[in-house]
């Protein structure tokens, strides 16, 4: 596994375990067989429903002695309804931290780049200071908003993380060249695009794959490796879990990043952030909770 150093020194994977969409009678079995196969970052959010479950997972594998809490880098989001002010956010850390069944979280983020975001950032970097969370962080801000937020917050913290969606089709090339100027890791969600634009059957990356003796998948997360970006894989199933972690005895040729390079689309495969319908979506997904 490689490991990345943050800006704060802690040191993360650069391949982790996503749990989005997992069913909640499933997400314990599947944390658990990530463990098994090896991952040591876990990513979930308050969103996802599952914190409960992935602790559970959690501490089935350290009861067992397939690691020690040390060896796990465990990650969980604030949602927007969590971002109201700094209060509502530092209740929200502690209901996870229950709900996960941990002393302290590795790393939180603001999940979504609406509401109180200055307020709750203090929350973390309160909580960030009396140990209780590592790192922290945030997600889905566009480069010109975490530019922002780096240099107004007003308790001068700069995040250590910015998860965002990263794929073939949506490459993010000047974002990620801000994230380097200000020290800020990229960490990529939704790295296989969830299929869309037949990614698994595309012929440039089918054919790059073919060469290597390696799956289309592998090669989108072995393309993320090489670009420092952190990134996240989903599966339920161990065989494929295994594969995803499979990716560190091959190495892609300048050539063929070039030709992946070519592969963006400069869109999201999903949403914008910035358009007026997607904000309402989000407002509305609060107010019926």
């Amino acid at each position: 596994m490689n490991y990345i150093t943050l800006n704060n020194g802690e040191k993360m994977p650069q391949l982790g375990f996503g749990v989005y969409q997992i069913p909640n009678e499933e997400t314990e079995e599947a944390v658990y067989q990530a463990i098994v196969a090896g991952y040591r970052l876990i990513d979930t959010a308050i969103s996802y429903g599952n914190e409960a479950e992935v602790g559970a997972g959690v501490a089935r594998a350290i009861a067992e002695g397939l690691v020690s809490r040390e060896d796990l880098f465990i990650t969980t989001k604030l949602f927007v309804n969590n971002v109201f002010n700094q209060e509502t956010a530092a209740t929200a850390i502690d209901e996870s931290m229950t709900k996960l069944g941990l002393t302290y979280i590795d790393l939180v983020l603001l999940h979504q780049p609406y509401g109180d975001t200055y307020g709750a950032w203090r929350a973390l970097a309160t909580a960030q200071a009396n140990g209780r969370v590592k790192s922290i962080g945030i997600s889905n801000f566009d480069a010109a908003q975490m530019i922002e937020f780096t240099r107004m917050n007003d308790v001068k913290i700069t995040p250590q993380i910015n998860q965002i969606e990263i794929n073939p089709w949506n490459q993010r090339k000047s974002d990620l060249a801000w994230h380097e100027k200000y020290h800020v890791q990229a960490e990529a969600w939704a790295p296989f695009a969830e299929g869309r634009h037949n990614l698994f059957t595309n012929p440039v990356l089918s054919e790059i794959a073919e060469k290597h003796q390696k799956s289309v998948g592998q090669v989108v997360l072995r393309w993320l490796m090489q670009r420092g970006v952190v990134a996240l894989a989903k599966s339920t199933k161990p065989e494929r879990m295994r594969e995803n972690l499979n990716i560190f005895d091959f190495e892609l040729a300048d050539t063929e990043m070039d030709k992946i390079a070519e592969l963006d689309m400069k869109e999201s495969a999903f949403f914008d952030h910035h358009d007026p319908k997607i904000v309402e979506w989000f407002l509305d997904r609060i107010e019926t909770k």
